[in-house]
């Protein structure tokens, strides 16, 4: 993926273009004019693309900006700033590191009536985007009626490198906060977590507290209903009995199952579009909203083709282009994160294209009037000659109904457990409205789940007694690859249906499957669960049929064999010779 980059330009009337990948061009704008000292129109961010962001070139990006700004101003010349990998990651941040402390009280058939809930986060040397973690935590944690909850989050300074956005920051950490405490209540009871976690499901109602106007109308929750069908569709109870019958044959590779719900809530910000006709009929469109790999612009030159149909016909998709961000030519940009850009960007879109329709209707109509059927070309050049005005720019300002919103989705997962971790299959059914892509949203679902599993499983971000960050490569930070991947991957995008808040009923794709790994993490606990007991069995000591444990996230390999027994051989052959 690439490092943080950023290219300097200085022009004339001293002023100075910067070529910079990053999320938030607009503020890399102010920040830039301010440090040069000079006016903000003396300034000209531009950002064609992002080669890889997820929240790491949201504000992280913003110092190699202007430092480079700075030197090209000083020397009078192009300056250009590629920072290496190890640079970078060690720069990067990385999630926050939190400490949980909580009190729950339960009946005794699981359900929660009061949860109480202490949590430290490791901010770092300075702040970054750390203050609005509590915020996204509590968000993700709600997805369970806790009954009675209350909550003390502070966020540390620390003398250790500050942490910063990565993708669905905050949420990650609460949806794991909150299938801990399900999976230890059930622990506690001796009884399935599935039927902890299904009996602790919002009602509507319980829904409506929690959530207040971003739980949306009653048609809108469709989580117990997700819930079942996966049931289904997965076999999930026969897998269940499946799995149970391997573990009692097998004494030296352990399976589990899980099955997690989860709910995120998204805010749709502020966003600027703007499309221009030209004369020849072919289409240029700018939104404040930076393509990452998420297919913002694929959607958006959908939304336009779709919103100038009645005027173009079914034919406009070739002549859309979608123009870089230009912080002179577009304002009030925002940040390109919360998964929202890309439907926020189609309706600035849309909103503009109805005005281009308005103003292009009765033209049309006098046209085929005259001369019968007639095209797109004809039509703009007509238009053009008459001195319609064929460029449109809007800012898209949700309103309250529109402003925020909940997703849904559940997964299930089984892993096979030897210290090493294999995920045979995953199944994930999720919300997505009505997709404005289902091919990208499909893209989208699959890519954050196993980005998931990476911060699950797999990627320790290092640090040694200084807090200075050791785990600068791959070779000492461990991503997902091509074996992490689901032996057996199945998704499915549910169409919701109209939700008459949404942009076109759509919903976000980007940030909430990536909660759905918690899957992962959840199963290899369960296959754990199963190596402890057998453990026990060779044991002289029984006290009880389970054990509480707590594993770490990440659940990586040694993590894995410490919690399973280390002398787990021994024990076997001193219980086989004991009962020779």
């Amino acid at each position: 993926m690439e490092t943080q980059t950023a290219l300097a330009v200085p022009d004339e009337d001293n002023c100075m273009v910067v070529y910079s990948s990053n999320q938030n061009p607009e503020f890399a704008h102010s920040t830039i004019a301010k440090c040069l000292g000079v006016p903000q129109h003396n300034v000209r961010v531009i950002t064609r693309r992002v080669g890889g962001g997820f929240g790491g070139k949201a504000l992280k990006a913003l110092p190699i900006a202007t430092a480079c700004a700075l030197a090209a101003q000083k020397l009078q010349r192009p300056v250009r700033v590629y920072v290496n990998r190890k640079t970078d990651m060690i720069m990067a941040g990385g999630r926050h590191p939190m400490k949980i402390t909580y009190t729950v009280g339960y009946k005794s058939n699981g359900k929660i009536t009061a949860l109480q809930l202490e949590i430290l986060i490791n901010a770092g040397m300075y702040p970054d985007i750390s203050s609005f973690l509590p915020r996204a935590i509590i968000a993700a944690l709600k997805k369970y009626d806790w009954g009675a909850l209350s909550f003390d989050i502070k966020v540390c300074k620390t003398n250790q490198p500050n942490r910063t956005a990565m993708r669905a920051p905050g949420d990650v950490q609460g949806t794991f906060i909150a299938e801990a405490i399900i999976e230890h209540v059930a622990s506690s009871l001796l009884v399935d977590v599935d039927s902890v976690r299904q009996i602790n499901f919002h009602t509507y109602e319980s829904l409506r507290l929690f959530y207040e106007d971003g739980a949306g109308e009653l048609q809108e929750y469709t989580l117990a209903s997700l819930w079942d069908k996966l049931g289904m569709s997965s076999s999930y109870n026969k897998r269940v009995v499946a799995i149970k019958e391997f573990n009692d044959s097998n004494k030296w590779i352990k399976r589990g199952i899980s099955r997690v719900p989860i709910i995120y809530e998204v805010m749709l910000w502020k966003t600027p579009g703007k499309v221009s006709i030209l004369p020849d009929g072919s289409i240029a469109v700018e939104v404040g909203g930076i393509e990452i790999g998420q297919g913002l612009w694929t959607k958006v030159k959908q939304m336009t083709a779709f919103a100038l149909s009645s005027i173009g016909g079914r034919d406009l998709l070739e002549k859309i282009r979608v123009i870089q961000a230009d912080t002179l030519s577009l304002i009030q940009g925002g940040m390109t994160a919360g998964s929202t850009t890309s439907e926020a960007s189609c309706e600035a879109i849309r909103m503009c294209c109805d005005i281009l329709v308005e103003r292009l209707t009765p033209l049309k109509e006098k046209l085929q009037n005259q001369l019968g059927s007639v095209n797109w070309e004809t039509i703009i050049s007509m238009a053009s000659m008459q001195s319609v005005n064929l460029q449109v720019s809007t800012l898209y300002n949700p309103g309250w109904p529109s402003l925020g919103y909940l997703n849904y989705g559940a997964a299930v997962q089984v892993d096979i457990l030897t210290g090493e971790t294999t995920i045979l299959q995953t199944d994930i059914i999720y919300d997505c409205g009505k997709s404005l892509n289902p091919a990208v949203d499909m893209g989208q679902i699959e890519g954050a789940f196993v980005q998931g599993i990476g911060f699950f499983m797999l990627e320790e971000y290092l640090e040694n007694s200084d807090g200075l960050v050791v785990a600068d490569s791959t070779w000492t930070y461990k991503i997902p690859t091509m074996d992490t991947i689901p032996k057996k991957f199945n998704v499915e995008i549910r169409s919701s249906g109209d939700h008459r808040n949404r942009v076109l009923s759509s919903k976000a794709s980007g940030e909430p499957p990536l909660l759905l790994a918690a899957s992962v993490h959840c199963a290899t606990r369960d296959a754990v669960r199963e190596a402890r007991q057998q453990l026990r069995s060779w044991s002289d000591h029984q006290d009880g049929t389970d054990i509480s444990f707590q594993l770490e996230v990440p659940a990586t390999l040694p993590v894995v064999k410490e919690v399973c027994g280390l002398d787990s051989v021994e024990k076997y052959l001193q219980w086989e010779i004991s009962h020779q």
